[in-house]
C-alpha cells in the first residue's frame, strides 16, 4: 500500500504526466457522456426491445464496444469500428497496391496522406452503416410498440448525426494520443469494454445465486479460472525468444568497440491484440448486410455467423486471426532492415553469415514462433464460446478470453508501460518492483 501512494505521489509530482492523465480522463468522461444522448426524434423507454436484442450474440460484442452505446441508440451508436475497418482496409491497400507501398515509405508526409484517406473510407462506410442501424432500430421500435419518425429527412439527418458522432469519437481517440496517455483508438475500446465488466459480474452473480446447490462455487471457480486466463493472455503478450547477437571487436583510435554479446527478444506474438481487433471489425460485416438485405434465406446463411457461439462463426474468426496475426507480423517487423543494421554495426548472429542469410534465418525464426503465437491467441479468443457452453451468464463470458479480454490485458499493458517510462525518465521508481512492465509492441501504430 505504501508503494502505491508513494508511485501516486510521483505520478502527480511530474507535471506533463499529471496532464497527460487527467486529459485523458476528461475525454473518457466526454465519450461516455455521449453514449448516452439518444438520437433525436427517439423514444429513450422505447428502446427495452434493442437493448434485449444486444444482451447476446454478435450484437452484444457490438454494443460492448461501443460502450453501450448502441443499445442506447447514441449519437456514438456507430462507435470506432467503421474506422478501423477503414484501417485494415488501407493496410492491406499498402501491400497489393505499389501506389500505397510507396506513400507508406514516404515518412510522415505519406502518414499523413493515408490518414486522410482512412478518414474517407470511414465515412464511406458510415453512410452504409447508419441506414442500415436505422432499419434495425426501426424492427425493435416496433416490437416495442413504438416508431421512428418517417420521412426522408429523419433518414438522412439520423445518418449525418450517426456519421458525425463515429467520427467525433475517433477524433477524441487521436486527442488522447497527442494529449493523453495511452493510444487513443485503442483506450476508446478499453473504455467501453470495461463499462460493461461491472454489470457482467453482478449478473453472473445474481444468477449463481439462484441455482439450487454449488451456484456460488461455481462462481469462486468462474472467477479463477478467469484469473488463470488473463495470466496466460499476459504470458502471451509478453513472451519472447531471444535470438543471440555477437558484436565484433573494432578499434577506432585508442578505444575498442565491440566484443560483446546481446540478444534481440522476438515477441512470441508481435501484433499484439491487433488480429483481434482486425478480425473482429470483418466479422462485423453481416450485422451490415442483413440490415439491407430482406431475403430470408440470406439472412439466415449470414445469421449463422452472428451467433459468436456457434461453430461456423468461431472457425471463421480463429481462421481470420491466424491470417491477420501473419500480416501485421510481417509489416510491422522487417528482418532484411534488422539484418542490415547488424551488419553495419559489425554485428551477427553466431553461426550464420551476415546479410541475407541473417534475414533468412530471422524471418524464419519469426515464422516459427509466429505459429503457435497466432494458434494459442486463436484459442483465447474463441473460449467465450466454450463458457457459454458450461453455462456462464453470456454477458459475463466475453471476458473469458476471447475479443474483450485480450484487448483489456493489452491496451492496459501498454498505458502503464508509457507511465512507467515517464517516471523512469524523471529518475522515479517504476510501477514494480520485480522489474519494468513490458507492453505489446508498436502494433497500435495502424491507427
Amino acid at each position: 500500500m505504501n508503494k502505491l501512494i508513494e508511485t501516486l505521489n510521483n505520478i502527480w509530482k511530474i507535471e506533463d504526466l499529471r496532464s497527460r492523465l487527467l486529459t485523458t480522463l476528461l475525454f473518457v468522461m466526454i465519450y461516455r457522456f455521449g453514449s448516452y444522448v439518444v438520437l433525436p426524434g427517439i423514444d429513450p423507454e422505447a428502446l427495452t426491445a434493442l437493448k434485449a436484442q444486444t444482451s447476446g450474440g454478435l450484437l452484444a460484442l457490438l454494443d460492448m464496444f461501443s460502450g453501450g452505446a448502441f443499445a442506447n441508440a447514441s449519437v456514438f451508436a456507430l462507435g470506432i469500428m467503421p474506422y478501423i475497418s477503414a484501417s485494415i482496409v488501407v493496410q492491406l491497400l499498402t501491400i497489393a497496391v505499389p501506389y500505397f507501398h510507396k506513400m507508406q515509405r514516404e515518412g510522415e508526409s505519406g502518414r499523413r496522406k493515408m490518414n486522410q484517406i482512412t478518414r474517407y473510407l470511414t465515412v464511406g462506410i458510415l453512410l452504409l452503416q447508419g441506414p442500415s442501424y436505422l432499419v434495425n432500430l426501426s424492427v425493435q421500435l416496433r416490437q416495442a410498440g413504438s416508431a421512428l419518425p418517417s420521412g426522408f429527412f429523419f433518414q438522412a439527418t439520423s445518418t449525418i448525426i450517426l456519421c458525425a458522432g463515429s467520427m467525433f469519437v475517433m477524433w477524441l481517440g487521436e486527442r488522447i494520443t497527442d494529449r493523453g496517455i495511452g493510444n487513443g483508438i485503442s483506450f476508446i475500446i478499453l473504455v467501453g469494454i470495461i463499462a460493461r465488466l461491472p454489470e457482467a459480474i453482478v449478473r453472473e452473480f445474481a444468477s449463481r445465486l439462484t441455482d439450487v446447490g454449488g451456484g456460488l462455487i461455481m462462481f469462486i471457480v468462474e472467477i479463477l479460472f478467469l484469473l488463470v486466463v488473463i495470466g496466460a493472455s499476459i504470458m502471451l503478450v509478453q513472451g519472447t525468444r531471444k535470438v543471440p547477437v555477437q558484436y565484433a571487436k573494432r578499434v577506432v583510435g585508442n578505444k575498442q568497440y565491440g566484443g560483446v554479446r546481446q540478444y534481440i527478444p522476438l515477441k512470441i506474438n508481435a501484433a499484439g491484440v491487433m488480429p483481434i481487433i482486425f478480425a473482429q471489425a470483418i466479422m462485423f460485416i453481416p450485422i451490415t448486410i442483413v440490415g439491407f438485405s430482406k431475403s430470408e434465406s440470406m439472412q439466415g446463411f449470414i445469421g449463422a455467423f452472428m451467433n459468436n457461439t456457434g461453430f461456423w462463426y468461431n472457425f471463421v474468426f480463429a481462421v481470420l486471426i491466424i491470417l491477420f496475426t501473419y500480416f501485421y507480423t510481417a509489416i510491422t517487423i522487417n528482418p532484411t532492415q534488422m539484418a542490415e543494421e547488424m551488419k553495419r554495426n559489425n554485428g551477427f548472429i553466431p553461426g550464420v553469415k551476415p546479410g541475407k542469410k541473417t534475414a533468412e534465418y530471422l524471418d524464419m525464426i519469426m515464422s516459427r514462433i509466429t505459429l503457435p503465437g497466432s494458434i494459442f491467441l486463436a484459442i483465447i479468443a474463441i473460449m467465450p464460446a466454450f463458457a457459454s457452453i458450461f453455462g456462464v451468464n453470456q454477458s459475463f463470458a466475453q471476458f473469458f478470453g476471447g475479443t474483450s479480454l485480450l484487448i483489456l490485458v493489452g491496451v492496459t499493458l501498454d498505458t502503464l508501460q508509457q507511465i512507467e517510462s515517464h517516471l523512469l525518465m524523471r529518475h522515479y521508481d517504476g510501477l514494480l518492483k520485480s522489474g519494468r512492465i513490458k507492453g505489446r509492441t508498436s502494433g497500435v501504430s495502424a491507427y
